[in-house]
């Protein structure tokens, strides 16, 4: 069995599933709470990956996540 390895995943609501991208993978998946939603998109990315002829080729490195403000947004 291989070692694990850490992706990232971006996290929001629409309506009442939470949706969950993988940001190193271009994979998404839902659920109805955010642990299911990150179960699923654990086990997506696990089968793509596993699907993909050259697994690494589709892997990118984790982009820089931060915050910013804009005023005058509602």
């Amino acid at each position: 069995m291989s070692t694990p390895r850490t992706f990232t995943a971006a996290v929001h609501q629409e309506e009442d599933w939470y949706v969950a991208q993988c940001l190193e993978v271009d994979v998404a998946s839902q659920g109805q709470t955010i642990p299911e939603a990150l179960n699923n998109l654990a086990e997506a990315v696990e089968l793509y990956l596993e699907e993909a002829d050259d697994s690494q080729h589709y892997v990118t490195a984790t982009p820089l996540v931060t915050s910013f403000q804009v005023f005058g947004a509602a």
